[in-house]
């Protein structure tokens, strides 16, 4: 199927005109919304004439660095994709996109650390997780979808690109996770917005398959049950859709406000809300101050994924509360200061399939989640500078992380220790002929915190380890 796609795209390629869109990080998820309706074409090349394309190249180093005698990893990436958007008809349009991947140098990551006998986690993440060997055979459709334009929103149904807090592109590999369904955004006011959708079908990042709902819940490492034994969900969650909808609410441009709900059919229901508010301080040009804070209630749905208890994925009866904060200083295209923190209440685990999205808690950093532990006490503090108009933006974060006892298996499903973690990020986006490419450079350390038993299976891939990231990046 991926070679025919490629097949078809190509010829579009050599019958078409290519219309460039600069500087977007994915293909055929930016496509403008506004687009009036194509002049009637004279014929089946002309109307494809009149269509967009869009490309992307990526290249990703990756290197981990871990303490003493564990086993250290690198990975070299390289990757291209194309996309093809119809002009629209009557509001309809049609997308097509597909991506390949290759491991151009990398360490045997099918191999298992002979100290503690586990597998590599983060540069298997740049290509198939599902596949350590797999090397060279990582193409996969993306976008297939048919999408209705309006004046206040558009409706798409097929494979695609969303941004929800738990369902996101969480792009930190090479390619992002995508999804099959319905989805709906509406513009129902000036200050009020609606995004809703029906899941069937999910492909996570660092796969190449598109799986059922229940499916996919698995394709990452599982973890370990409330019991302490590995858990064994994988292959064995009975779900069959996600349904979500989301408000965002701005009464004014220093206010915003948003409501979420995500049910996952017979495994969890996820509520979060939040509200941000800026305070501009007078005559100090652009300085102001900036406070929020957020709440996520989550509770099991069904049995949480199958009946019998030792196959399910989150147990019946459960619920966990969340709850942040921030407080913020920031220049206006300047600089920011920001402080966070994060309450994960202590009578279950906040449970959301890593497979799907990154956390979207205040004190997520790239590189590491809160996701699987309860009775969680995070803070974390990031400062961000832009160089004004060179297109160099640099970042600073450090964090401490308070978990449950590497033990304690009711509430810490991974068995990972307490930490702290520092980034140290620079980005930068050249201006001119250059215009498109986009350097990223990224350094993360996570130190010990918590107690670890001289066991160093707490130890390996989690922390007292450094990670080294640096992408290229390039879009047409």
């Amino acid at each position: 199927m991926n070679k025919l796609i490629a097949a078809i795209l190509l010829t579009l390629v050599l019958h078409s005109n290519i219309s460039s869109v600069i500087g977007q990080t994915t293909v055929s998820e930016t496509a403008t919304e506004e687009k009036k309706d194509s002049i009637p074409p004279k014929n089946l090349r002309d109307f494809f004439r009149q269509g967009k394309f869009e490309g992307h190249g990526r290249y990703y180093f990756m290197a981990t660095d871990n303490t003493n005698n564990l086993s250290d990893y690198y990975a070299n990436a390289f990757g291209m994709g194309i996309g093809y958007e119809t002009p629209m008809i009557k509001g309809f349009s049609f997308n097509l996109s597909g991506f390949f991947i290759y491991n151009l140098a990398s360490s045997d990551l099918s191999i298992a650390d002979p100290v503690t006998g586990k597998f590599n986690r983060y540069e298997i993440g740049l290509f198939d997780v599902q596949n350590p060997k797999n090397r060279h055979d990582l193409d996969r459709l993306e976008d297939l979808n048919i999408k209705y334009t309006f004046k206040k929103g558009n409706i798409k149904f097929g494979k695609q690109h969303i941004n929800t807090p738990f369902i996101n592109p969480q792009d930190g590999r090479m390619r992002p996770t995508l999804i099959e369904g319905l989805t709906a955004q509406f513009k129902l006011s000036n200050k009020l917005e609606f995004l809703g959708g029906w899941i069937l079908g999910v492909s996570p990042r660092s796969t190449i398959k598109w799986f059922s709902v229940g499916e996919s819940i698995g394709t990452y490492p599982v973890g370990r049950g409330t019991d302490g034994k590995p858990s064994a969900y994988a292959g064995n969650v009975k779900s069959h859709w996600i349904s979500y909808g989301g408000i965002k609410f701005q009464p004014n441009e220093n206010t915003n406000l948003q409501a979420w709900n995500m049910h996952v059919d017979n495994v969890s229901n996820t509520s979060l809300i939040q509200a941000e508010r800026r305070f501009p301080i007078k005559k100090t040009n652009g300085l102001s101050f900036l406070t929020a804070i957020q709440g996520i209630y989550q509770t099991t749905a069904g049995n949480g994924g199958n009946s019998n208890i030792l196959l399910t994925y989150s147990q019946p009866g459960s619920e966990v509360i969340i709850y942040g904060g921030k407080l913020a200083l920031e220049k206006k295209k300047s600089w920011s200061i920001h402080a966070n923190h994060t309450r994960i209440g202590g009578t279950g685990r906040y449970l959301m399939p890593r497979e799907w999205g990154r956390d979207p808690l205040f004190t997520f950093m790239p590189r590491e989640r809160n996701e699987g532990f309860g009775d969680v006490h995070a803070f974390n503090f990031v400062y961000t500078k832009i160089f004004g108009k060179s297109g160099l933006v640099s970042k600073i974060g450090y964090g401490e992380y308070y978990l449950p006892d590497v033990l304690n298996a009711e509430l810490n499903k991974y068995a990972f220790p307490s930490y702290r973690q520092l980034n140290l990020e620079l980005r930068y986006k050249p201006k001119g002929f250059m215009e498109g490419l986009e350097f990223l450079l990224l350094y993360v350390y996570k130190g010990r915190i918590g107690e670890v038993y001289d066991n160093p299976r707490f130890v390996f891939n989690k922390v007292d380890m450094s990670i080294y990231n640096f992408v290229m990046q390039y879009s047409f």
